[in-house]
């Protein structure tokens, strides 16, 4: 192979970085790849670093040890996280979202590619120090927002079911009781889906009393894992106290009037 020119050796680190997110890769594969010094590939390292702090493109996080290496985390700035906010309390705030019942419709934000990647970065900033071993969720609404998480933390998604499915084999059922509605209802996930003594981030769209978020902590329970994090994207203003103490939200349901038009959504603080 030619000798790379700088330009070269950057644009092809940028784009395995980029295109495996939260991958580690040691300096010897990309000396390997480049057949570059150590020394060049760190300056170049540094490099991409810059471009990704001016074009808030994420960051280059180092993993010690010697296993360690580096990893691209697409995260995102505060001030890009507090605009991407501000948009979504806009969308969501418009009166033809109302529902009858008093609720919201938001599922062409959760099924919105761009929107839903927006989210994931910053859920990403927030939880990847946690060192997770999976993304979980529950169907349905809640499974693209875990999606693009898993994918930028660059571990597997799990989904949990409310049915059993032949496909899943032998599977743990739990009864969990919902948070708002105090109404019973079942957990299931296959014997296969995890690892013992995992570390699990648990991702959903909505949470109102936090029965959902209690349910997944305790069938993590049955597997001998623990759920390092949770991270939802809107929460309800009441009730203020949940079921679950420990968790992320974007943003802050405070009320819908359906008789006015009115919804009142803000982020969360």
């Amino acid at each position: 192979m030619d000798k790379l020119q700088r330009n070269e050796r950057i644009g092809i680190l940028m784009k395995l970085l980029t295109d495996s997110p939260g991958k580690i890769f040691t300096l010897g594969n990309f000396m390997e790849i480049t057949g570059s010094a150590k020394s060049t590939i760190s300056e170049d390292i540094d490099i991409i670093q810059d471009i990704l702090d001016k074009f808030d493109l994420g960051m280059i996080v180092s993993i010690p040890g010697a296993s360690g290496g580096i990893r691209y985390i697409p995260s995102i700035s505060s001030e890009k996280a507090d605009s991407v906010t501000r948009i979504l309390c806009e969308e969501l705030s418009k009166k033809e979202r109302i529902l009858p019942g008093g609720f919201v419709y938001m599922l062409d934000v959760i099924y919105n590619p761009v929107k839903t990647e927006n989210i994931g970065r910053i859920f990403t900033r927030q939880f990847y120090k946690k060192d997770v071993d999976y993304v979980i969720t529950v169907e349905t609404k809640g499974i693209p927002l875990a999606f693009a998480t898993a994918r930028f933390l660059n571990v597997p998604l799990i989904i949990v079911r409310h049915n059993n499915e032949a496909t899943d084999g032998a599977s743990v059922n739990i009864n969990y009781v919902s948070g708002s509605k105090k109404k019973l209802q079942t957990m299931v996930l296959s014997l296969k889906a995890l690892k013992r003594n995992s570390k699990l981030l648990f991702i959903d769209d909505f949470m109102k009393g936090g029965g959902t978020a209690k349910g997944i902590m305790e069938l993590a329970k049955e597997f001998e894992c623990e759920v390092a994090g949770i991270g939802v994207l809107i929460k309800t203003a009441v009730p203020d106290k949940k079921l679950v103490d420990d968790y992320f939200s974007i943003l802050t349901l405070d009320t819908v009037d359906e008789e006015k038009g009115i919804i009142n959504i803000s982020p969360s603080k």
